[in-house]
């Protein structure tokens, strides 16, 4: 029996490929920004404090970035086990 998946799955399929890798740019994206801060932080001169807000600033892009990285590869994982169920679906009318 032939399992191929039709044309709409497929684009379904990709679309959800594209919005997993769009979240994980968007968390790298808000990761730079964060670090960019903290880098920053250092040229300002009415802070005090300036290297405690330069880590915590440093600690919440390492985060953001990790959390986003846990994120795309379970989801990538996830994507890739549902794709190897999407044509099963036929063999259910054929019994």
């Amino acid at each position: 029996m032939n399992k191929d998946l039709i044309l709409r799955e497929k684009l379904a399929l990709q679309r959800t490929i594209l919005a997993n890798q769009s979240t994980f740019l968007s968390f790298i994206r808000t990761s730079m920004y964060f670090l960019v801060a903290g880098i920053s932080v250092n040229n300002l001169t009415t802070i005090p404090n300036k290297e405690a807000v330069e880590l915590l600033l440093i600690g919440v892009a390492v985060v953001v970035f990790g959390t986003g990285l846990i994120n795309f590869l379970s989801n990538s994982k996830k994507i890739k086990e549902s794709e190897k169920h999407i044509g099963d679906y036929k063999d259910d009318y054929l019994k």
